[in-house]
Order: C-alpha cells, then structure tokens, then sequence
C-alpha cells in the first residue's frame, strides 16, 4: 500500500500479543441442562491480536514497524451469537509469559510504541527503562497503573482511568463512543453505529500514533484516533484498517 506521506516513518512496538479466534453460530434455544443458550457452530475466525493488531494497523498507514513480543501463545476464544453479533463466552487459555529482555535495537526511530496487556512481558521496571532511554517520542497503553509521568503519552480507558491511585498529565483517556480527553478537552467520537468493540484501542493507538508523526502534534493526532476507532468498532471480531479506510481517514 503507498501512503503518501512527508517521510517514511519508522516505529518500535514493544509488547504482549495473543491470537483472537472467534468461533460464530446462531443461537436458537436454551439448554436444558443449564440455564445457558446452545450455540449451533458455523465457522471459526482466526487473527491476530493485541500487540500484533496495533503492528497490523500501523503497517496499514504505511509505517515500517518492527514488533518485539512473547513466543508464547496467548490464546482467546470467544463464541459469538453472529444474529446479534453477542458475545456469550470468552475463554482465555493463557500460559506463563518470559520478561523480555530489555535489549532496544540501535537503529533510530521516530516513534516508540507500548502495547502493554500486562500479561508478563513488558515489566513495570522494563516500562520506564524504555520510556527514559528512548530519544524520540514514546507511546504507551498500558493496563498497569504505575507508568512514567514525562517523556511519554498514556493511553488509557475509563476503567484503567478509575484504577489509578494517584494523578497523570500525560493521560489520554478514552470515553468509547463519547471520544477521547487529553489535557482536560475531550474530544467528541464519531457517531457510528457499534458493531463489536474487540480490538477498538489498539486501532486508537495506531491512529494516535500515525497522526502525531504526519501532524507532529497530539491535539491533531487524537481526532484521527477516533476516527480510526469509530471504524473499528463499525466491523466485526479484530479489524484490520484497509487501504481505503486509510485513505477516507487521511483526505
């Protein structure tokens, strides 16, 4: 895909990564065994997730991106009612993850990106080794609610938001539908109709950090973010941004 853009921007993403599979049926009675609804199986959907959802989406605006994530295998499944698009479980099948070895390749980049599901490998000592080391700007999202304050903007959801112990100036807080604050402003979302939210910050964090590089300030990069967002919630299961979506997001 060829973006145009001023330069070729090239990002570090750093991370937990899993893999989503989404298994769809209809739903047309209940059990009789249980109180629970039966599932009558259609297919299975198998993507990638997590830290490889935000690589996937960074490649998709034209970013050259390398990715350091586990070799373990994370696992989610959920079970989807694909009528109303309900999901009626989700089970995670995870397995102890290996610290990564705090090792950043030399090549200079202009962004540094934090995908941090807190499962094991990113660390909270690791977390500020990168941030203070990194000689360019550092995204993070993170679930963990100790993180550096400087040199860095944080991502997090409301419930992440509600968690924290202490105050941060460099939040930005998304609110779903109701868009994302940063600064004390909010910035309103994109009306759309949602359709599944699976995957939905991990495009904000790719929309955030592309439109920082193109535009070179956060106030701008957050309404791309947004929009990036409100795309990802109109589709079903982990969504990739296309070619086109790139191209309405960037006109």
């Amino acid at each position: 895909m060829n973006i145009p853009q001023q330069k070729s921007f090239n990002v570090l993403l750093i991370g937990d990564s899993c893999i989503d599979v989404f298994v769809y049926g209809t739903v047309e009675r209940l059990n009789p065994e249980a109180p629970v609804p039966i599932l009558n199986y259609k297919r299975t959907e198998t993507r990638e997730g997590m830290c490889c959802n935000v690589y996937n989406n960074l490649s998709s605006f034209g970013l050259k991106v390398d990715m350091i994530t586990n070799e373990e295998k994370i696992i989610k499944t959920r079970y989807i009612d694909e009528k109303t698009n309900q999901q009626i479980l989700r089970v995670d099948n995870e397995v102890p993850v290996k610290p990564m070895s705090y090792s950043i390749p030399e090549e200079p980049y202009d962004a540094v990106v934090i995908s941090d599901y807190n499962k094991g490998f990113v660390t909270t000592e690791t977390l500020f080794e990168i941030v203070y080391s990194s000689k360019c700007p550092v995204f993070i999202d993170t679930k963990k609610t100790i993180f550096p304050e400087h040199s860095c903007y944080v991502k997090i959801n409301d419930l992440e938001y509600s968690k924290l112990n202490k105050k941060y100036n460099n939040l930005i807080i998304t609110h779903g539908s109701k868009g994302a604050e940063y600064d004390g402003i909010l910035y309103p979302g994109e009306k759309v109709n949602v359709y599944d939210v699976v995957g939905a910050g991990d495009t904000f964090l790719a929309g955030l950090v592309y439109g920082f590089l193109k535009y070179g300030r956060i106030e701008e990069a957050i309404p791309l973010a947004n929009k990036a967002a409100a795309i990802a919630v109109s589709n079903s299961g982990t969504y990739v941004l296309t070619e086109q979506d790139v191209e309405n997001l960037c006109n």
